[in-house]
């Protein structure tokens, strides 16, 4: 994955956060609560500002919003 398209999806994840009316560092109490990441807000905002999360840690993010990352087929 080029580093631009994953910056991008870190500005993705955070725009949910936000739109959701969540803090980071709401968001990163309620992840260190329910899956044991560090309370630390600036570990998060770092994580997405630099997109460097894992597939699981933005499946983590989605759960806490409420949200299921779905695959699709795309149509060609």
């Amino acid at each position: 994955m080029k580093r631009a398209n994953a910056r991008n999806y870190g500005h993705e994840v955070k725009g949910y956060i936000i739109a959701n009316g969540i803090t980071l560092t709401c968001m990163a109490a309620q992840l260190a609560e329910k899956y044991g990441w560090s309370r630390c807000m600036q570990n998060l905002s770092g994580k997405l500002r630099r997109g460097t999360f894992s597939y699981t840690e933005a499946v983590e993010i989605a759960d806490i919003l409420g949200y299921d990352i779905v695959w699709k087929k795309r149509k060609c």
